[in-house]
Parts: C-alpha cells; sequence; structure tokens
C-alpha cells in the first residue's frame, strides 16, 4: 500500500503542520484545500490514507467522504477526520459518512502518527 497521505483542509496554516508532522515521519503527503480538490487528487495519485477537516467550502469533510465511500475503489481506503469539532453528533455524523478515526484539534502530533500506522497496517 502506498504511504502517500492526503490531507485536506481550507487552512494553509493547518496544511502546512499536518504536512510537517507527517513528513518528519516519512509519510509522503499530497495536499487539496477543499473536498472537490481532494477528490481529484485522488484520482490522479496513489493514496494510502485520508486526513480531512470537515468545515471546507465547496465540498465539506462528510460529503467528501461520503463521496470518497461511494467509489468501489476506495470503499476501504482509511479516513481520518481532523476537526475543531468536538460534540458526540458531529463525531458520530463523521463516523456514519464512513471515517475510521475523529480526532478534534489541536493535533497530537504523536496520536495522529500512531492512528496512520494502525489504519495503514490492516
Amino acid at each position: 500500500m502506498s504511504k502517500a497521505v492526503l490531507i485536506v483542509d481550507d487552512s494553509e496554516m493547518v496544511r502546512n503542520f499536518h504536512a510537517y508532522i507527517l513528513k518528519t515521519a516519512g509519510f509522503e503527503v499530497i495536499s487539496a484545500v477543499d473536498g472537490a480538490d481532494a477528490l481529484e487528487k485522488l484520482y490522479l495519485n496513489d493514496i494510502g490514507l485520508v486526513l480531512t477537516d470537515i468545515n471546507m467550502p465547496k465540498m465539506d469533510g462528510y460529503t467528501l467522504i461520503e463521496k470518497i465511500r461511494a467509489d468501489e475503489e476506495f470503499e476501504e481506503l482509511p479516513i481520518i477526520i481532523i476537526s475543531t469539532e468536538d460534540e458526540a453528533k458531529d463525531k458520530q455524523r463523521g463516523f456514519d459518512a464512513g471515517a475510521d478515526v475523529y480526532i478534534v484539534k489541536p493535533t497530537d502530533p504523536a496520536k495522529l502518527i500512531e492512528n496512520i500506522k494502525l489504519l495503514l497496517e490492516e
């Protein structure tokens, strides 16, 4: 399986922060600014895992996950949500959409890497 991680977040600062964490841990990183951009990059690259925010313009994280899960080619692709939304209803909606892990910002780098490694081992 590819080690490339697709980071989807409309905040350049957050994308760069997560990219730094992942690159330091040895992962290849591809970034997308929203769900629509992420879908395009998903089809053009060998992605092993998607790391997505929820609140984004054009296409939010929930819709992105639902679209990924609707495609047979990607139905098993590991997906982690990283969001500031920390209410139970938000987490439930994320899992209902098809996320494997839900992490609340601010991101703990060690926890993030641990979750990614666990998901990529499956």
